[in-house]
C-alpha cells in the first residue's frame, strides 16, 4: 500500500465467526485491499492499552498507538448486518472504549503497524528479562521466531491472521515452563481463597422429654384425635334408629 493509503475516509465491517471485526469494503479500493483486512473493536483496543500501559516503564511509547491506527468510529448500520465507520481525528488513547483501529499497513515490512509490533515485542522482551530469571536473556529474535511458528499453521491453512491476534500474541507472550510473578501471585490468592474453611453453625442437639412438644407429634396427634371423632360420629349414627 503507498502513502495514498491515508485518504481513507470509511470502511465496511462484519463481524466474523471468529468473534473478530473484518473489513468489507473501503473508500479507496486502489489503495488498500480487503482479503484479510481485518480492524481492532473498542474491547481490543482496551486490553491492548491496558496490556501497553504495563510497558511504559520498560521504554514503550504510547503514542506509537494512535501513529498504527486509523482511528474510526460508527457511523451507522449497513445492509447484510455490516457496519459503516467514519474516520475520525480523535485519538485511540483518549476513548478506547469508542473507536475501532484500522492498523495503518502502509508498508507491512516498515509500515506505522509494523513498527509498533517492533516497538512491542522489544519492551516485552525487557519486561520478560526483568521479571523471569533466565539462563540467558531472552532475545528478540527468539521471540519473534516462537511467535511465527505459532501462526504458521493458520498461514499454511490459508487463514487471515487478524491484527489483534499478532498484537495479543506478543502482549501475552510468556516461553513455555516460565511463568511471571503476576500469575503465580493470581495462582496462590486462588489457594487462599480455596484453603478457607466453610464455617457451619453448630447446632446443639436437644435431648427430648415427656414436657416437650414437637410440630411433627401435634401434628399427629391433632391427625389421631380427628380420625377418632369421626369414627365416633359413625358409630352414633349406626346406632340410630
Amino acid at each position: 500500500m503507498s502513502q495514498n493509503s491515508k485518504k481513507i475516509e470509511w470502511c465496511k465491517v462484519r463481524l466474523g465467526d471468529d468473534s473478530n471485526w473484518w473489513v468489507t469494503e473501503v473508500s479507496d479500493p486502489i489503495h488498500w485491499d480487503v482479503d484479510g483486512l481485518g480492524i481492532i473493536d473498542p474491547r481490543q483496543m482496551s486490553y491492548i492499552l491496558e496490556q501497553c500501559d504495563a510497558l511504559r516503564e520498560y521504554g514503550l511509547d504510547a503514542d506509537m498507538v494512535d501513529e498504527a491506527f486509523f482511528t474510526m468510529a460508527i457511523d451507522a448500520e449497513a445492509e447484510e448486518e455490516q457496519v459503516r465507520l467514519l474516520r475520525t481525528q480523535d485519538s485511540l488513547l483518549e476513548d478506547n472504549a469508542t473507536f475501532f483501529g484500522l492498523p495503518d499497513i502502509i508498508d507491512e515490512e516498515k509500515g506505522p503497524f509494523a513498527d509498533f509490533l517492533d516497538h512491542i515485542t522489544k519492551a516485552r522482551v525487557k519486561l520478560l528479562n526483568d521479571l523471569i530469571e533466565f539462563d540467558q536473556n531472552l532475545t528478540v529474535d527468539e521471540l519473534e521466531e516462537e511467535i511465527r511458528e505459532r501462526m504458521n499453521q493458520d498461514y499454511m491453512e490459508g487463514k487471515a491472521v487478524h491484527p489483534f491476534t499478532e498484537i495479543s500474541a506478543i502482549l501475552d507472550y510468556v516461553p513455555d515452563g516460565y511463568e511471571l510473578d503476576d500469575d503465580e501471585r493470581g495462582d496462590s490468592d486462588d489457594d487462599e481463597i480455596d484453603d478457607i474453611p466453610d464455617f457451619e453453625e453448630e447446632t446443639e442437639t436437644i435431648e427430648e422429654d415427656e414436657t416437650m412438644k414437637w410440630d411433627d407429634d401435634e401434628d399427629e396427634e391433632e391427625t389421631e384425635d380427628e380420625e377418632s371423632e369421626e369414627s365416633s360420629d359413625d358409630e352414633d349414627e349406626d346406632d340410630r334408629p
